[in-house]
């Protein structure tokens, strides 16, 4: 997977999960709470989605062929787009389900002793499994806000992570609260309500991650800063005097692909544009190493053609959106 720290991240997240989720379901069976058991479905659930990260960071390494020429990079994105699917439905869905038949069919919860050390230990362990995707991010995310992090980061397994360990603690909360006040009032109706909020919130949470990586899965281009690296790297020497519009879209999140058309001299030989081409290509991979395919159409530029107004997506030569002359 990427040197991105998110291989650390969904592995401590599973040892946790796994770990809470027995402890979880051990708690409703000595209770017969609730929300132990929403919470133990919701362990669990966030397990296998762990465990769908890793697969599909082992499959995105495959090599590419014929049938893929451009690899499997994209992996990575249909198996995120995956775990947003689960949480829904298997966290989610259930929650709200057994919300309902608790609120419905309430009754009093027993051996209280059993679902709140448990759900004490969880909120440390998750805690753990947190700070250290809270680390790992630290580490990429720069100057960006969690917000901006999460929106726009290349690599779908840390916002995951991240987001599905803040579900995580937000509902071990919430079925403290449902169940702490099920023991307070004898009713075990707030054991149903701290259940449906755990739904609620699993959905949203679901929401979210389907968004972000539904916008993966259909072709994001890079970030800006590596597109002004980009256009700096292509234009140098006297052969490419500019770049008439360009294009990059992410194969992967650690692969970019980059498609330009750039200005060359008029006079300049074929050797002479070639060899400018071979060197901005050069140029281009040592300022944004990501860019694995890259792409580079010589022509010339008209400033005549361009001030007569003409369309520039099918002028020869003319400026396209975001173009650097």
């Amino acid at each position: 997977m990427s040197a991105s720290g998110g291989t650390k991240a969904i592995v401590a997240a599973l040892v946790a999960n796994l770990a809470i989720a027995v402890a979880k379901f051990v708690a409703f069976l000595f209770s017969g709470s609730s929300s132990m058991l929403a919470e133990s479905v919701h362990s669990v659930a966030d397990s296998g989605n762990q465990g769908l990260l890793l697969l599909g960071g082992r499959k995105a390494r495959r090599a590419a062929t014929p049938e893929h020429p451009f690899g499997y990079g994209r992996e990575r994105y249909v198996y995120a787009f995956l775990v947003s699917i689960v949480l829904f439905s298997v966290g989610g869905m259930f929650a709200i389900y057994e919300g309902y038949e608790k609120i419905v069919h309430p009754h009093a919860i027993t051996s209280w002793y059993w679902p709140i050390g448990v759900l004490v230990f969880a909120i440390i362990a998750e805690s753990l499994s947190f700070r250290t995707a809270i680390k790992e991010s630290n580490a990429v995310r720069g100057k960006r806000s969690w917000k901006e992090f999460v929106r726009h980061a290349k690599a779908p397994e840390l916002p995951v992570v991240l987001l599905e360990d803040l579900g995580a603690l937000v509902g071990l909360v919430l079925a403290l609260f449902g169940v702490g006040l099920a023991l307070i009032t004898g009713n075990g109706v707030w054991d149903g309500i701290g259940t449906l909020c755990i739904g609620v919130l699993l959905i949203l949470i679901a929401l979210v991650l389907a968004a972000e990586t539904k916008s993966l899965l259909l072709g994001e281009a890079a970030g800006a800063e590596e597109v002004e690296k980009i256009k700096a790297a292509t234009v140098g020497g006297d052969a490419v005097t500019g770049i008439i519009h360009m294009r990059t879209l992410h194969l992967g999140p650690e692969e970019l692909l980059v498609a330009a058309k750039i200005a060359v001299r008029h006079d300049n030989t074929a050797e002479q544009v070639a060899t400018a081409i071979n060197a901005a290509e050069d140029r281009i991979r040592s300022a944004v190493p990501i860019a694995r395919v890259i792409y580079l159409e010589p022509d010339i530029y008209s400033e005549e053609a361009a001030a007569a107004g003409a369309d520039p997506a099918k002028t020869p030569g003319g400026p396209g959106p975001g173009t650097a002359h």
